[in-house]
């Protein structure tokens, strides 16, 4: 029997002034799995997670976080449950790897004791898991983008939430970076059980790293369930406008995703 949803959206209505972009948005977030979310620019994929995040409140419907609702929950609670990474962090200038995690502490932190040994063996452990403890007294500004976005994730663990949402963890990331992250992403499901979203915007990173991907288009869900059961011809083309092959590669099946060339465009050393 499969475990209970940490995280459901019920009838969501979401956006900005006059501008609804989610309307009557329903999505149940599978435990232990990683779901990304994927769809065109401006279709409500970072808007999604930022109600699911709090950071956003919607204007109707709700939010549960382990059966609780999420407006009904202190932010140090939510904090306690859910880790949030937005897309673009920005730290203090100077800030070093290891000062970055000690902060994941904080909702773990009462009034009357600030640090501890406990929270410093945890910090330690959390940048140990990510591949960043070798680099705790470097700044931030010092790192690649790779480094970087492992050591926000290492603050993420820090706070010993078992639902982490990620907002687009792969931008302005190159390839092998990318890479890097988001196999950090898959370990961290395999070895700690946690429940992680994501948002990509790459459909091979999306379709090859994720147990459950959740489709949108126009502020709607369109398709979900197992990469290489959603991920066809014809729901890229008709929510992407993308002509694409998709096929298992030959290695480890995984699905991967290529842009077909437009027929007018010839194709070199082909005549």
């Amino acid at each position: 029997m499969s475990e209970p949803s940490p995280l459901h959206a019920a009838h969501v209505r979401a956006g900005y002034g006059a501008r609804t972009v989610l309307d009557d948005l329903t999505l149940t977030v599978p435990a232990g799995r990683v779901t990304t979310i994927i769809g065109p620019n401006g279709c409500g994929k970072s808007t999604l997670l930022r109600v699911l995040a709090r950071l956003m409140p919607p204007s109707s419907g709700h939010v549960t976080l382990h059966g609780d609702r999420l407006d009904a929950l202190r932010p140090r609670e939510v904090a306690r449950r859910m880790a949030v990474l937005p897309q673009n962090p920005v730290a203090p200038e100077g800030m070093t790897v290891g000062e970055l995690a000690a902060r994941g502490r904080q909702p773990h932190q009462p009034w009357y004791r600030r640090w501890s040994g406990e929270d410093a063996q945890i910090a330690r452990d959390a940048m140990r898991a990510t591949g960043v403890l070798d680099l705790a007294d470097v700044p931030l500004d010092e790192l690649s983008g790779g480094q970087r976005q492992r050591a926000w994730i290492a603050m993420t663990l820090a706070q010993q939430a078992d639902v982490l949402l990620l907002d687009e963890p792969t931008t302005h990331l190159d390839l092998a970076h990318a890479v890097e992250v988001m196999d950090l992403v898959v370990r961290l499901r395999d070895e700690t059980g946690r429940t992680i979203v994501t948002v990509l915007h790459d459909l091979s990173l999306a379709a090859r790293y994720s147990d459950h991907l959740v489709v949108m288009k126009d502020g709607a869900l369109v398709a979900e369930g197992a990469p290489a059961d959603v991920l066809t011809p014809e729901l890229l083309g008709a929510t992407f406008q993308l002509r694409a092959h998709v096929f298992p590669d030959p290695v480890d099946r995984l699905p991967t995703v290529v842009p077909a060339r437009s027929p007018t465009i010839p194709v070199p050393g082909q005549p």
